[in-house]
């Protein structure tokens, strides 16, 4: 009797910890530095309350988390650029953009003396261009009556690494500005006309805040943290509109019909309090998981992401997914095998 019992509770202990290792998995990601303060306090929290799942993210650029999700090196990428048809095509798995926040890319600077800048989108073009060198430049002083502008040398700073908040940045110059289309483009990687290079959208901040004179462009969120000054631009409707939760979600509202893919742009969006430089950013998915049980986790994760998460997303000056989208994208999960 005692005998049966002790291998009764043998095959008792073996399936509770068979129960406990099937939950216990590790996900790595790579990928966009434009959400990485979301997606590093969404990890954490979901890892907390799965005990046994642990969600790793390397914020390495979107360009990064293309080519690794693309050769299989990581469980899911993470880009704000949405990946091209040529690069679909060559994934070696096939995968879907999951869309999970909205943002604002905006214009920082460092300027003597000056806190408060607009900038209309021919000039923040031509800036970046090279054609406009001095901060005192009457087409800037155009923009900004009033305002005491230095005979400073404008320093332009930009990504090095593949980007998607390049690719956002260039996606609305490519719109506003034919010299930009017809020149650099819009991409992940470019070849600048001028300019110095930071690694992520923190390299970015990080050169702005220490050299005198310079403008960059980061996340909202980015500014906000290392408190930068950041301008207004110059929106469709005429309006002068600095980076906002507001300002991003009115012009995700522009978008009538989301693709099925979710591959979409709304830069430079219509409406009167539209933030020009707004963008959804994704994850990039494995519509078929290589392994199943990373699968499940990762599906549990994503189904939460959208449940659960997106409340939390305002308190790091991100916009939540609109309610129709949300409701498309939980659809998109659920068919994830």
């Amino acid at each position: 009797m005692i005998k049966k019992l002790v291998v009764v509770m043998g095959l008792a202990v073996g399936l509770v910890l068979a129960s406990a290792n099937a939950g216990a998995q590790k996900l790595t990601g790579a990928g966009a530095t434009f959400p990485y303060p979301i997606y590093s306090k969404w990890f954490s929290e979901y890892s907390a309350a799965h005990p046994g799942v642990e969600i790793n993210y390397q914020s390495i650029g979107s360009g990064g988390g293309i080519r690794q999700i693309t050769t299989g090196l990581v469980d899911f990428g993470a880009s704000d650029g949405p990946m091209t048809d040529e690069q679909l095509a060559a994934s070696k798995l096939k995968l879907i953009h999951i869309p999970t926040v909205l943002g604002a890319v905006v214009p920082i600077f460092n300027v003597t003396g000056v806190s408060d800048l607009r900038f209309s989108p021919d000039v923040l073009g031509d800036i970046f261009l090279g054609k406009i060198t001095s901060w005192n430049d009457p087409r800037i002083e155009k923009d900004n009556p009033g305002v005491k502008l230095p005979n400073e040398t404008i320093n332009v700073i930009h990504r090095s690494d593949g980007s998607g908040t390049t690719y956002i940045f260039s996606d609305y110059l490519t719109k506003v500005n034919k010299d930009w289309a017809n020149g650099p483009g819009k991409g992940t990687a470019l070849n600048w006309p001028k300019g110095l290079g930071g690694k992520g959208n923190e390299g970015v901040a990080g050169l702005v805040r220490q050299l005198p004179g310079s403008i960059g462009y980061v996340e909202l969120i980015y500014a906000m943290q290392n408190k930068i000054s950041f301008g207004a631009v110059k929106n469709v409707a005429g309006n002068w509109v600095k980076g906002s939760i507001e300002g991003v979600t009115e012009a995700a509202a522009s978008v009538k019909q989301i693709p099925a893919d979710y591959r979409v742009s709304i830069t430079n969006a219509p409406g009167a309090q539209a933030y020009p430089i707004s963008s959804f950013t994704w994850l990039l998915v494995p519509i078929k998981a290589p392994d199943t049980a990373k699968g499940k986790v990762l599906k549990d994760f994503l189904n939460w992401m959208i449940t659960s998460g997106q409340s939390e997303v305002s308190n790091l000056y991100y916009a939540p997914l609109p309610k129709v989208v949300a409701d498309k994208v939980l659809k998109s999960i659920y068919s994830l095998q």
